[in-house]
């Protein structure tokens, strides 16, 4: 069996048949942190009066919960001022550091210099870029942070880097067990053999920030994992933040060439690692990210034990499981890859589009199979948000890259907060051309993800673009995910995967940003697109949450509504189209039903209808097309001809029935004119001589 525990953001393996655990030695200890039992609402906990109301399990939970916030009062906060005011009264301290970091990012700057000098730049930036990524793990966990955040910033830095600093990994040697025992000890204010009957005597990963222990709990004989925090990690990053945003103060002075705020952007990402730093808010995130997301039974989230959680120690479920890039292990266990993938794919959508809570630390260690088939999520120290207008744009912004919109794919960049209002857009649209016309002229299942996140990188590398965090970190993930899944099945598409999601979103959500969407995606030039629908119900009916009577109620809702003449006049043309070609079909397929000599007795051999060839044809297309939707719409597990019922009563309404008199005057002058042709077109019967 394979064991995997992740500490601090990067996962470790240990392999073996099971693990001998000693019993832990004791460290004597000074006066212990008291248990202090919190009543009133601190961090969002609720009350004691709140917990009365709820069952006895959930209310000593959320009791545990905030007495491990009690403990975790006095954890670090991020605050520019009282670095400053710490470290400078200390100028040796920030002396010595500085040197350490000018030594290896200045010796690293002036190669850059030579290579521009040179005009080698192009030529030597892969090389460059492993050049940092190994200066980043020398100088320690904060440039390690700093590596993995930049990492996911396409618009700070080149493609070549981004891929080098996504392979950052964590390499500082384990801090001694001693400690790390005593921490636990102080953090929770009881001896360590008091709570854990077994502890493994060394860790079974560490990282930057922590390592991480597998133990038994004494009371339940439950095995779980424990991190406990680095010893004097808080110093070392304090530092190097204080000295970095200094650095920060005198590019934003004195660099034309960079525009963007980079204290701004030192402030947000040391905010985000002061976060990691306290486990109990970890721990939080945990139980957020398991009420939203692991209501899908492929999606396991372990369990916080929050009597054994504090700032610096948190305790959880311990996850069988192997690391989602290990395909051999995981098809040794009777497992697929892609099916986690995929899995994982569906998850990160719902994450980024539906709540806007996602995992903002998204690499293969962090994801585990578990022997039953699941999708394990690890490590909750950095989590982020999407605002609520922009998960809509996202979708809208995929409906403007399939309609090869690049003006409006332009104007979604407002929306979504990648440009201020008063950039001008106009020189951005030929870019966007030049780059998406060739991606797209492969269909859906073809694009490659990573290809256009390469391809729009170096767009918004280019322009004045400042990517919001969230949006990075999910094209991280979805990108992870697709390098995932190219290991097991080199076609693999992540943009396949994901458009079923896409798809049922657009057909079932009845947010009006998606119903616009919706109708831009089917009409183009006054014609109702049916090969558009009918993909849309194909791959939507794929996801398994699509329900065909989501799909029909919301946008009848939409074409009987006050704001829907312009979208009934449409309709109206295409209702007359459609009902005209289901009739005279049914009168071709008589025709075509009839012995021949018959036929030739009632049209002379001219067929049934007055039209060309290619006419009749397009008008069988039409009538197949509408016949295969309406196949869908029924195959659909939640199809139940119940479901017409509400669609009837709306059809009641007064705007439906002047709809439904509107369509079929339109059918009957149709169909008069097919009649008139018809009879124009018969010949004469012969005269007697």
């Amino acid at each position: 069996m394979s064991l995997v525990a992740s500490a601090g953001g990067h996962s470790y393996l240990h392999a073996g048949k099971g693990f001998s655990i000693p019993k832990p030695k004791r460290y004597k200890l000074g006066p212990r942190a008291a248990l202090v039992e919190a009543s009133p609402r601190v961090n969002g906990s609720p009350s004691p009066m709140s917990m009365q109301l709820l069952p006895s399990g959930r209310a000593e939970d959320l009791q545990a919960e905030a007495r491990a916030l009690a403990r975790a009062v006095g954890a670090s906060v991020y605050s520019p001022e009282l670095l400053s005011s710490k470290y400078g009264s200390r100028p040796v301290k920030a002396v010595k550091r500085t040197l350490e970091i000018l030594v290896g990012l200045g010796f690293f700057a002036f190669k850059l210099f030579l290579d521009q000098k040179n005009g080698t730049s192009d030529q030597n930036k892969r090389k460059r870029a492993a050049e940092l990524r190994t200066i980043f793990t020398r100088l320690g966990p904060t440039f390690v942070k700093l590596g993995q955040g930049l990492s996911t910033r396409p618009d700070l830095c080149p493609p070549e880097y981004l891929e080098e600093l996504s392979q950052l990994q964590d390499s500082l040697p384990t801090f001694p067990d001693a400690d790390a025992f005593l921490c636990i000890e102080t953090e929770l204010g009881l001896p360590l053999d008091s709570i854990f009957s077994a502890v493994s005597p060394a860790p079974i990963a560490a990282a930057s920030l922590g390592q991480v222990y597998k133990a038994r709990l004494k009371n339940s004989g439950q095995t779980v994992a424990v991190k406990v925090q680095r010893p004097g990690i808080e110093e070392t990053i304090g530092l190097d933040f204080y000295l970095i945003r200094g650095l920060g103060f005198f590019i934003n002075k004195y660099v034309d060439i960079i525009t963007t705020d980079v204290v701004a952007l030192v402030d947000e990402f040391a905010r985000r690692v002061y976060q990691e730093l306290n486990y109990v808010q970890e721990g939080q995130n945990a139980r957020k990210f398991k009420m939203l997301y692991a209501d899908k039974e492929d999606i396991l989230v372990p369990d916080i034990f929050w009597d054994y959680t504090s700032g610096k120690v948190l305790t959880m479920e311990w996850v069988d499981g192997v690391k989602l890039n290990e395909q051999a292990a995981i098809e040794r266990q009777g497992l697929k890859v892609l099916d986690l993938v995929t899995t994982g794919i569906q998850c990160s959508l719902r994450q980024l589009l539906e709540y806007g809570y996602f995992h903002a630390d998204p690499h293969p260690g962090n994801l585990l199979a578990t022997p039953e088939g699941k999708l394990a999520f690890l490590d909750f120290g950095m989590m982020s948000e999407t605002p609520e207008e922009a998960r809509f744009a996202i979708i809208g912004h995929v409906v403007h890259m399939v309609n090869r919109d690049y003006e409006a794919m332009a104007r979604d960049y407002y929306a979504l907060d990648f440009l201020s209002t008063d950039v001008d857009v106009s020189p951005i649209v030929p870019a966007l051309r030049d780059f998406f016309d060739d991606a797209l002229s492969y269909t859906v299942s073809e694009l490659n993800f990573k290809t256009i996140v390469d391809g729009l990188g170096a767009v918004l590398y280019q322009y004045p673009f400042n990517v919001p965090p969230y949006y990075a970190l999910i094209l991280r993930s979805l990108t992870v995910l697709e390098g995932l899944a190219l290991y097991a099945d080199p076609n693999f598409k992540v943009l396949a995967a994901s458009y079923p999601y896409f798809a049922k979103r657009l057909l079932t959500d009845p947010n009006p940003y998606l119903r616009d969407a919706l109708i831009e995606l089917l009409f183009k030039d006054g014609r109702f697109r049916w090969n558009r629908l009918e993909n849309l119900l194909v791959q939507g009916s794929k996801d398994r949450d699509f329900s065909a009577k989501d799909a029909l109620q919301p946008v009848l809702k939409l074409l009987l509504g006050p704001d829907g003449e312009d979208l009934r006049a449409l309709v109206i043309k295409e209702a007359v189209r459609v009902t005209e070609a289901v009739i005279l079909g049914s009168v071709v397929d008589t025709y075509n039903s009839v012995p021949s000599f018959m036929r030739t007795l009632m049209f002379n051999g001219n067929g049934p209808l007055a039209m060309s060839s290619a006419e009749l044809q397009s008008m069988m297309e039409l009538r197949g097309q509408v016949f295969r939707i309406w196949g869908l719409l029924r195959s659909s597990e939640s199809f139940d001809p119940a479901l017409l019922q509400p669609i009837l009563q709306v059809l009641q309404q007064p705007e439906a029935r002047s709809l439904g008199g509107r369509v079929v005057g339109g059918i009957t002058q149709r169909l008069a004119a097919r009649l008139l042709q018809q009879v124009l077109r018969m010949p004469s019967a012969p005269t007697s001589s």
